[in-house]
């Protein structure tokens, strides 16, 4: 037989929920002003509920930098745990009122999508059964800074926070990419590459350094360079015959297989790969996990 404690429960008392709504959202924003405009309250309101939860804790929970407000980090810690409980009742809030339980909102990288998840999204939906909204995403973020989406699909290296549960589902290489006509002008090796106009995504701007570093390849300077605000632009450019990009393969299998792009010195392995980030608990777990099966699945090489 269970037993509770029904004291030490009543003696946990925890803050007002206000104060830790306003307190959450300055945390977000680094700013009251941009926390009040969100929770449609005067600044006022906002600071007299950051106060409130200053004297329930008995310390201050933020220092100035600049004109910005930053957490401490105990501060960071408990604001972590609140945007992911504020996530959790927003979402069994939604499941209480009728939403439909199998739709998943799932953001996903540009590129990523264009390329890799829309040549599948038929059999996804046949194989799930209930409906994926698929979400692009320019500069893709975690999971805790986006309360619309159920989920998102991250590349790379990502250490979850709380409340979150990451999925590594697929393993992937990344190198660089020209069409066949470019890719013939740099027989000489990695150095010829100098002559061409080097394609750049802000979104994910140290992606060059990395192939550099991680292949062994001495870096190049480039005659020039042309940027993009994200991969998916970037990766047109290459297409068009504008310049030279590197790509992750997941995201240009099919330019590869028509021969449209060429990897002129092939690719090299990034185990870290693509991961499917849910909240855990969260009344869709059912949903989440027929995706995370199909994903798995299908980033399995055959």
């Amino acid at each position: 037989m269970i037993h509770y404690d029904f004291v030490n429960v009543v003696s946990m008392r925890l803050p007002p929920l206000n104060a830790i709504r306003a307190f959450e959202a300055v945390c977000r924003h680094g700013s009251i002003l941009k926390a009040a405009e969100e929770l449609n309250v005067v600044r006022g309101a906002v600071r007299q509920q950051i106060d409130t939860l200053e004297n329930h804790f008995g310390r201050k929970l933020f220092t100035r930098d600049g004109r910005r407000l930053v957490p401490t980090l105990q501060a960071s810690v408990f604001a972590a745990a609140a945007s992911a409980a504020f996530d959790i009742l927003g979402r069994a809030a939604s499941e209480l009122e009728g939403v439909v339980p199998g739709r998943i909102r799932l953001g996903v990288p540009s590129a990523f999508a264009v390329w890799w998840l829309m040549p599948r999204v038929g059999d996804m939906q046949a194989s799930l059964g209930h409906t994926v909204d698929i979400v692009p995403m320019t500069v893709v973020e975690p999971l805790q800074m986006h309360p619309e989406l159920d989920a998102v699909i991250m590349g790379g290296e990502y250490r979850p926070a709380a409340g979150i549960t990451a999925l590594r589902f697929m393993e992937d290489e990344f190198g660089p990419v020209a069409t066949p006509s470019l890719a013939a002008t740099l027989s000489s090796g990695p150095a010829a590459m100098g002559a061409l106009t080097v394609l750049v995504s802000r979104s994910v701007p140290k992606l060059w350094d990395e192939w550099f570093a991680e292949s062994g390849t001495p870096p190049v300077v480039f005659s020039r360079a042309q940027e993009f605000e994200d991969l998916l632009l970037a990766l047109a450019a290459a297409r068009s015959g504008l310049g030279i990009a590197l790509a992750p393969r997941a995201s240009i299998e099919d330019d590869l297989h028509r021969g449209h792009l060429v990897a002129p010195y092939g690719f090299i392995s990034r185990p870290s790969g693509y991961s499917l980030c849910c909240r855990t608990p969260d009344a869709k777990r059912t949903a989440f996990a027929a995706l995370s099966g199909w994903l798995l699945r299908c980033g399995t090489p055959a």
